[in-house]
């Protein structure tokens, strides 16, 4: 018995270790080697000092008023960007799965077909649609308007980000509407409940999962996003992402370029982390687990 049991432990480990291995060079090791450069001495006529360390660029990090304000707009640019994705996509994912063939195969098709553009592609869009001479303040001006700054502004990020990761709150919500008990649905509305109890009561807490995936997904894409910001913002309006780009290409300093992105890395994690206790915690509770 214990024999068979040896051999079952060393085939899993035999199964597992590439994957492990691989996770490990990929991943873990690229963040090892960023997280020691963030403490390298770093001199503008010398350059990275490798075998002298120093905390200096996290020191920084934490009492430059700068990068208070820069972090700051980027993690409340992205709670308002999950948020409208919520707002947008759990409607669209509800009408998404009601739909009957072959309209669901058509419009599932067109909510992911803006994945196969590039990020870049759709930004430069965004710009010309935005833009002082663009669609938009054109249609003001044919109105009878005056026409707005609209690019190199947060509405122009936002925006831009909402179109880019509204997918990623789209199919999560709907693969959690696949699995839902459309009997218990019908059995509420059949004894007087209205359509905003059976959502709120039935479907919303079903659903949690896909939405807390969701939710995740698009407030750490967008935390870490670089070409929509950079792009639609402008040189002003930095986001951590192009403060990072500008510390590694513009200012040459990548130990602080290197400290800024593990500062981020630690800030997302604990905010993710802790959305999601919070958010399980009261789904566990509504469910009586």
């Amino acid at each position: 018995m214990s024999g068979s049991l040896f051999t079952d432990v060393r085939r899993g480990y035999s199964l597992t270790g590439p994957a492990v291995l691989l996770f490990a060079v990929l991943m873990v090791l690229p963040l090892l080697l960023t997280l020691v450069l963030s403490v390298n001495v770093f001199d503008y006529t010398t350059g990275i000092k490798g075998d002298q360390y120093t905390a200096e660029h996290y020191t920084s990090l934490f009492t430059d008023p700068f990068f208070y304000e820069i972090f700051l707009r980027t993690f409340w640019i992205s709670a308002l960007v999950t948020a409208l994705c919520v707002l947008i996509g759990v409607p669209e994912a509800l009408v998404l799965s009601r739909m009957k063939a072959p309209w669901r195969s058509i419009f599932l098709v067109l909510v992911l077909t803006p994945l196969l553009i590039s990020v870049v592609v759709r930004a430069f869009g965004w710009s010309l649609l935005l833009g002082n001479e663009g669609v938009v303040n054109q249609a003001i001006v044919a109105l009878g308007g005056r026409p707005l700054k609209l690019l190199y502004t947060p509405f122009a990020v936002i925006i831009g980000l909402v179109h880019v990761m509204l997918p990623f709150m789209i199919i999560p919500v709907w693969t959690s509407l696949q699995k839902l008990d459309a009997t218990a649905e019908h059995a509420a509305l059949s004894l007087g409940a209205s359509h905003w109890t059976v959502f709120s009561r039935i479907i919303l807490p079903q659903i949690m999962p896909g939405v807390l995936s969701g939710t995740l997904i698009v407030f750490g894409l967008s935390a870490s996003s670089f070409a929509i910001p950079g792009l639609l913002g402008g040189r002003r309006l930095k986001m951590v992402a192009t403060l990072i780009y500008d510390q590694y290409l513009a200012e040459l300093n990548w130990p602080m370029g290197a400290a800024i992105a593990v500062t981020l890395l630690l800030i997302n994690l604990v905010v993710m982390l802790s959305w999601n206790r919070l958010v399980e915690r009261r789904y566990n509770r509504r469910l009586g687990v």
